[in-house]
């Protein structure tokens, strides 16, 4: 890959991380929140039905989480396998799209 697609996938893994950072703080103060007032996961579920602003928030999570992580895939696999650029790329597109249609799919059904 050019140097300038380099520049813009560090570019997207800062910045999706800076995405990345309030949002799991958001999400672990619910967790603790939601535990701490006995709820069970029936009850949580009910809360968040129809929730458009749930949906936004997990949603945006899981597109931060899947390119931070496809991203750090791709350096991963780059540095410790001998894989050809095409597979690394490869690989770490499926990634991508895999934690896409399952995170989403999550949020689709919780919401």
């Amino acid at each position: 890959m050019s140097g300038r697609g380099e520049t813009w996938l560090f570019l997207a893994q800062r910045l999706s991380a800076a995405v990345l950072a309030p949002l799991v703080l958001v999400h672990f103060a619910t967790i603790v929140y939601a535990f701490q007032d006995g709820l069970n996961a029936a009850e949580i579920l009910a809360r968040t039905r129809g929730s458009v602003a749930l949906a936004a928030f997990y949603g945006l999570f899981v597109v931060a989480a899947a390119v931070h992580g496809a991203i750090g895939l791709r350096a991963i696999l780059r540095e410790h396998t001998s894989w050809r650029w095409a597979n690394v790329n490869t690989a770490a597109a499926a990634f991508l799209m895999v934690v896409l249609w399952l995170g989403l799919g999550a949020v689709t059904a919780v919401t």
